[in-house]
């Protein structure tokens, strides 16, 4: 899939680390709009769109589960308490925000469509169902559509929004991992240690959590410098390096790494650049990102009485709508 992917010999060379930063940078050059944007379930509304058709065969049963105010986490937990399984024979293609009303698509094995009943409740609701021939497993999905609802924005800022998202749907936008990957209290050292093996975490899933946020660091770092050194020389899109990994065949789609000891590095200038974002330590297999997206079907609707500003779009899987939404205000969330 990927373009110039000629591995390099891992050494034990670890790159230092004092450029790894939390900020997001965009293109857009505007000073910061100001508007009030909260998820919640009424104005974060999230509808994943599935990679196929059903087969309408099989021995599982696909759930269209509308749900609010709960994790994918805890969705799964009730599932498997309400229906007597493991959670292991869940499947699922992605996971949803908390602070939202989402629907998703959730497996389960088909001898327990009969006792589906009790599953809806006040916060769960089960849409429709379909059979299908295998387990959903993470990235079986297209995408998801979103509609978010902004506060408090005054007239006066429209244009400069409008003309953002002109320019987010003509040349697209940095595919950062959003605030909602690391969480309010994440410890970057913690992470660091655990990758290195200095400190032992009990619970797998949250050790798990913690080497893929300590990854992302990495990422979203070496991402903000690549749009740094774009804006320096005035660029409207991102500057492609020399020896650069595209995952498209027409080299269009940059790649950034997520450091690990499979993963794929650059060559040449961009290697240059990239190896100042890479921990060679890290045992995880690594794998390398789309690093800029382009946002389909945008539509926006002001509503002048309430200066709200209701906008509707759909991003690919593993992108992050919140992103979209600091790209516009051009500065940073949490």
């Amino acid at each position: 899939m990927y373009k110039n992917i000629k591995t390099l010999t891992l050494n034990t060379t670890v790159t230092m680390t004092n450029n790894i930063t939390r900020e997001r940078l965009f293109l857009q050059t505007h000073e910061s709009v100001d508007f009030k944007f909260v998820q919640n379930k009424f104005d974060f509304i999230v509808d994943e769109v599935p990679l196929e058709e059903f087969s309408g065969r099989g021995n599982y049963l696909i759930l269209r589960i509308k749900k609010e105010f709960l994790s994918t986490w805890e969705l799964i937990s009730i599932i498997c308490d309400k229906l007597g399984i493991d959670e292991h024979k869940v499947g699922y293609a992605g996971l949803k925000d908390k602070k939202a009303t989402t629907t998703q698509y959730i497996s389960i094995p088909l001898m327990k469509e009969q006792y589906l009943k009790p599953l809806n409740s006040k916060n769960i609701k089960i849409l429709s169902t379909h059979r299908h021939h295998k387990k959903l497993s993470i990235g079986d999905l297209k995408g998801n559509k979103f509609k978010i609802t902004l506060k408090e924005v005054s007239e006066e800022s429209l244009p400069i929004i409008y003309q953002t998202l002109s320019q987010i749907q003509k040349n697209g936008m940095p595919n950062y991992f959003g605030y909602q990957r690391f969480g309010k209290d994440y410890d970057f050292q913690k992470a660091k240690d655990v990758v290195y093996g200095e400190t032992s975490v009990a619970n797998k899933k949250l050790e798990h959590l913690l080497i893929s946020a300590y990854q992302s660091y990495f990422f979203n770092s070496w991402l903000s410098k690549r749009i740094e050194l774009s804006k320096e020389k005035g660029l409207k899109k991102l500057e492609f390096l020399e020896g650069d990994i595209f995952s498209d065949k027409e080299k269009t789609v940059l790649t950034g790494l997520l450091p690990g000891r499979k993963a794929p590095r650059a060559k040449l200038k961009a290697l240059e650049l990239e190896e100042q974002y890479d921990d060679m330590y890290v045992y995880a297999k690594g794998f390398r990102r789309d690093a800029w997206i382009w946002p389909k079907k945008i539509k926006n609707k002001y509503i002048k009485e309430y200066e709200n500003l209701i906008l509707e779009f759909e991003l690919p899987k593993s992108s992050y709508a919140t992103v979209l939404i600091e790209n516009i205000a051009n500065t940073n969330f949490k």
